[in-house]
């Protein structure tokens, strides 16, 4: 791998070219001068997904969920911290399947919440149902950039 990567901006969705040593360094976005991370996972849409997900060679988790489900509304704050925590290591994502089913049928996804995380838009792993505090952070360890 070089030592650079190619991100999406989750605001206007252009690709960014940016260095790895840079990558704590708060990079912004060439086209809107947006932040590429701020903290906080990112919601996908069709519009996105491919510059957010297919495109990207930093790893990204995906958190397909819906908000009628219980056990998604249990996992968000868990996701969100790791997000905090993890960032710009991984970027992480939301997919809400009710607004998107298209993509949740992409990806076969039949029970939610389930967690995917992809790296140039090929699957690396797969969890489905809740995960918690360090049994999400475990899970993710093997998938974050160095």
């Amino acid at each position: 791998m070089s030592d650079s990567l190619i991100l999406g901006c989750p605001r206007c969705g252009t690709v960014n070219r940016v260095s790895q040593a840079r990558l704590l360094d708060g990079p912004r976005c060439g086209k809107c001068k947006q932040a590429l991370f701020n903290g906080e996972p990112v919601e996908l849409t069709g519009g996105n997904f491919r510059a957010l997900v297919e495109r990207s060679e930093l790893p990204v988790v995906v958190d397909f969920w819906a908000n009628w489900c219980g056990p998604c509304k249990a996992m968000a704050p868990t996701f969100a911290e790791a997000a905090r925590e993890l960032e710009p290591r991984m970027r992480f994502a939301k997919l809400d399947t009710e607004a998107e089913p298209g993509l949740a049928g992409q990806f076969g996804i039949r029970s939610i919440p389930t967690l995917i995380v992809f790296r140039e838009g090929r699957e690396l792993a797969r969890q489905p149902g809740l995960l918690q505090g360090a049994q999400l952070r475990q899970w993710l360890q093997p998938h974050l950039l160095d």
